[in-house]
Order: structure tokens, then sequence, then C-alpha cells
């Protein structure tokens, strides 16, 4: 890569993002990050330089992408809530890509998720889809990445399972748990995020890990990585969310929706696609043992409080 790239990345001061912007900043790009929060901690000093998402004021916007060769988005909500939605989400990658045209961006990578469909009945899934449409439609060179569950060091899932896993006697599964899940690492995404950024054709992936598990299966090897096996029992997806409900009011978060629940029982985070990563959550969780799910991930946690 030229040392005179300059990219943008939404969110690097945050989890898939900072892996993201690592991984240009090792290959000589110059990385700015477009973030909620401007004045965070960087996690590289003076390296990255920071802009504020101004979703309302689109001149602004536009001129702090102007320069920028690429724009690595990795911006999104979760799930609904007092202080965010989905559906601003939406509006507001819409005026991110917008900006992205008019500012020049030659190409835009973004993350999305596995099997988008604009007749979803999921708004997560359906929200996916329209603006995989609308960067189709905006003309800009693109990648999109569609990648399940995301694993690593600050990841949400993966480690709380691990921290219910250490606390409670038993493990609750919603129905069977013989859904299927395909995790891949976040620096493997990354790492796929840099390397689509340097293309020119127009192309979806999906990102999915090497190794496909059921979810009964994940939380096995999970409770085996970590030697806390626990007993598993199968409730139905009211009583699952019931209890992911009671959880949250305890830990303050929100540990599971029902869209989740209902996205995870139709095998929405698995495909039939050829692995892009090649990182094992098998030998990873073994390997982080020690630290994994020793505290709970709150992803309301992080958005309340982002300058720490």
């Amino acid at each position: 890569m030229a040392n005179k790239e300059i990219a943008d990345v939404t969110g690097a001061f945050g989890y898939s993002g900072r892996y993201i912007a690592r991984r240009l900043l090792d290959a000589g790009v110059e990385v700015r990050t477009l973030t909620n929060a401007p004045d965070s901690q960087s996690p590289f000093g003076t390296r990255v330089k920071a802009f504020p998402l101004s979703f309302h004021d689109h001149t602004r916007l536009i001129e702090a992408m102007r320069g920028a060769t690429s724009l690595y988005n990795t911006y999104w909500v979760r799930f609904n809530h007092a202080r965010f939605r989905q559906s601003d989400a939406v509006k507001n990658t819409l005026a991110l890509f917008r900006a992205a045209r008019e500012a020049g961006v030659q190409r835009v990578v973004h993350l999305s998720i596995t099997n988008p469909s604009e007749d979803s009945p999921l708004e997560y899934f359906r929200s996916k889809a329209t603006l995989e449409k609308a960067l189709v439609d905006s003309g800009l060179s693109h990648s999109i990445l569609r990648p399940t569950v995301l694993f690593g060091r600050e990841d949400v899932l993966v480690n709380n399972i691990a921290w219910l896993l250490r606390r409670f006697p038993f493990f609750g599964l919603f129905g069977n748990g013989s859904y299927r899940l395909q995790p891949m690492y976040v620096d493997d995404i990354a790492k796929l995020a840099v390397e689509e950024g340097q293309r020119t054709e127009n192309r979806v992936v999906d990102a999915i890990g090497p190794e496909t598990f059921t979810y009964r299966e994940l939380v096995e090897q999970i409770g085996r990585a970590i030697g806390k096996p626990r007993p598993i029992m199968s409730f139905p997806p009211t009583v699952g969310h019931l209890v992911g409900w009671m959880v949250g009011k305890i830990v303050g978060d929100v540990v599971i929706t029902r869209e989740e629940i209902t996205g995870l029982m139709a095998g929405l985070l698995c495909t039939n696609s050829k692995p892009a990563g090649e990182t094992s959550l098998t030998e990873w969780a073994t390997t982080n043992h020690e630290t994994l799910g020793l505290r709970y991930a709150s992803e309301l946690g992080r958005r309340k409080d982002r300058t720490t």
C-alpha cells in the first residue's frame, strides 16, 4: 500500500474498527476515524486523528472525509433502546454513504450481517439489507462483508457465555440449541476488510470462521475451554428471554433481545459459504481461558461511557 493513502474508519477506538485501523497503520496507511466519541482516549496515541460522526451536518461530514481514499464502515447499533434505534442507524448510514460519495471516497468496505433480506420480519436483518442495496445503488466501489458472530478479547457474546458459565450451575438454551453459528475472529475480519479495501470490483463476502457449531456445541466448547463445563437445559424461547431480561436487570444491560433469539434460532447466523477466516474459536478460547468471561461485557456500558 502506498504511504499517501488515507483511510477513514468509523469507530476506530471501538471493537472491530480498532482492529481494522491497526492493520491499516501497520500497512503504512494514514488512518482517520469518524466516531461518536472524538474525545475518547485513543489506543493509537496521536497516530489516528478523530472527527465526529456529524450525521446531521452534511457539510461537516463531507469535510471530515475529504481526501480519504477508502472508508471502512463498522457503524451500527445492536438493538433498539431509548438512547438509540436501528431506524436512526439506517438514516445515519445512508447519510454517511452520501457524504462519502460527495467527498470523493474511492472505495467503501461495509460490515453487514449474514442472510440480510428486505423481506425479513426482523428489523436488524431488514435494515442491513436496505443499507446493502443503498450502497450498491450509490455507484461507489464497494465490498460488503457479512459476518456472523465476531469473537476476540473485547467481544460480547462469547465472553458473556463464559461469564454465565463461570457464575451459574447450569446454562439455559433457547429450544434444543441445534441452530448453527460460524464465529469469525475479529482480527481475521480486519485482515479481510483491508484486503477488500485494495480491490476495485464490487463484492459481497460471507465473513465466516473455519468452524461451524450448533449453539449447544458452542456453549459446551467454551465451558470446556475455561474449565467450567455445566449441565445444559433447554427452555422455550419466551422463558429464555425472561431469564436474559432478569440477568440484564442485574448487570444493567440488555443481554439478549427477542429478535436476536428469533434470528439465532432461524439459522440466520450460518451460511454454506467457504470460510473467510482462519482462526479457530476452539483454539482461541483454550489459549485465552484464564481471562475469558472473568468480567461481564456490557453493550450499554460501552455506549453510555464512551470516554473510558
